[in-house]
């Protein structure tokens, strides 16, 4: 067998689209290693969104032609590639300036990394693929895919045709695309035949989904989720990335009615500024947004709400940065993330000649950060004394101590649990801490509680 290392940046569907590379890859011998020193094939499968992106994948690519060099040395040979969407972004660039790298390849080609492989064996220089293919990638990956734990990611949806001003998704990822409900049905079905609890559906704009339904009719991602909750040992589902603009009537009733539909939703407005989200080409405005909210916690009333925030957009004035705080407070949520805008070159935005200082998105953000942490601090706080049901998902640092997470997605320690892991256990909540809660399992609280009478 050949050993295969695979670095992944970025977002859950570069996640996912890392495990099916190395599903593709398996059957013509390679096997994961832990470390890039034992590899014969290097991945790093990339991403474009935050700052400097590009410059960190030359960094670390440099650190990679060291050990492709001494391994060619010792008579070896190690395979170099570049995939993700940096790779799509940067292209041909990426072997002129490190001609060490074998293979450039998108995220919507990695289907045709056997290929690519067998043609650079030949020695037949680099083999380069960024185009988006007309077929299907998911009808040539592997049928069946395995889970290393519990809970898994399963791509439902991909590419945005929303064109944010920021955002360069649209150019890396391509147009809007959703993966048929009776291909996404047998994936899942395997994935929890193998031991699956919990599926987190992905997309760029996941509740766009509109793919073909069991009877070939256009499904919305609420009729999805319904055929998914049919599945046998699903316990769990829970979905990202949405958008406001597609929050359908039937998504928010899904929320109300399907049993294993989680109580968490992560619903990015970037803005509270009705000029700012203008700008950003966002289709809402703040008090849409709120008011979407409002019929979310009327249909489920426990929802904890995270979303994104974008501070010091060009043009973003004290007035436009106050408003987002006002959104915050009137939103309220669990968790939330929040980054300074930096530009994404042939996006829109990075050619506005209103850039704000560095200096000045430092404060804001700062400000904002800090407002969002004290409303998780109390979301958490409120969660003590509380009994939720716990999916354990891995072993945590302590000696039969077990981590999982709760319906809210809140990582939660309990002791003695570690023969636990891939159930879901009734936990009662007893300490909050910086980043995590802690409990104990309902009948160990219980005998506690009765020993201290």
């Amino acid at each position: 067998m050949k050993r295969l290392f695979i670095k992944t940046y970025g977002c859950q569907m570069n996640v996912y689209d890392s495990a099916r590379m190395a599903d593709l890859l398996a059957p013509i011998g390679f096997a994961t290693t832990e470390t890039a020193e034992d590899a014969d094939m290097v991945i790093l499968n990339t991403c474009h969104i935050r700052e400097k992106a590009a410059e960190k994948v030359y960094s670390e690519l440099g650190k990679l032609k060291l050990l492709k060099t001494a391994k060619a040395a010792e008579g070896g040979r190690m395979i170099l590639a570049v995939a993700g969407c940096v790779a799509q972004a940067e292209g041909q660039e990426i072997i002129a300036r490190q001609p060490a790298v074998d293979i450039v390849v998108g995220p919507q080609s990695y289907q045709r990394l056997p290929e690519m492989i067998a043609k650079i064996s030949r020695g037949v220089g680099h083999a380069l693929e960024t185009e988006f293919p007309a077929e299907d990638k998911f009808d040539t990956l592997p049928e069946h895919k395995t889970a290393d734990g519990p809970t898994a990611f399963l791509t439902v949806q991909e590419g945005c045709d929303k064109f944010c001003t920021f955002c360069v998704v649209p150019y890396t990822r391509g147009a809007e695309f959703s993966r048929p409900v009776a291909q996404i049905l047998a994936e899942a079905s395997a994935l929890v035949a193998g031991g699956v609890r919990e599926l987190t559906l992905l997309g760029q704009n996941v509740n766009a989904y509109n793919g073909p339904g069991l009877d070939g009719a256009p499904s919305s991602l609420a009729k999805l989720i319904e055929v998914l909750a049919g599945v046998k040992g699903l316990e769990r589902l829970r979905y990202v990335t949405s958008h406001p603009r597609d929050m359908s009537d039937d998504l928010i009733a899904a929320h109300r009615d399907i049993d294993i539909l989680m109580p968490y939703l992560h619903l990015p407005v970037q803005a509270g500024s009705d000029s700012i989200l203008a700008a950003m080409n966002r289709g809402h405005t703040a008090d849409t947004y709120l008011r979407l909210i409002e019929r979310i916690r009327a249909a489920r009333p426990d929802m904890a709400l995270s979303g994104d925030f974008i501070v010091g957009f060009p043009g973003e004035t004290d007035k436009d940065f106050d408003a987002t705080l006002a959104l915050v407070r009137a939103a309220g949520y669990a968790q939330a993330y929040s980054f300074k805008y930096s530009p994404r070159p042939g996006t829109p935005a990075a050619a506005s000649t209103q850039q704000v200082p560095e200096e000045v998105k430092d404060a804001r953000l700062q400000a904002l950060q800090a407002l969002l942490l004290s409303q998780q601090a109390a979301f958490n706080a409120a969660c003590a004394g509380k009994t939720m049901k716990v999916l354990f998902e891995t072993f945590g640092r302590k000696e039969g101590q077990a981590l999982g997470r709760s319906p809210y997605l809140q990582p939660v320690h309990v002791e003695g649990a570690a023969g636990l892991i891939g159930q879901i256990v009734e936990v009662k909540i007893e300490e909050i801490l910086p980043n995590s809660l802690k409990g104990a399992l309902l009948h160990q609280a219980h005998s506690e509680e009765a020993l201290a009478d």
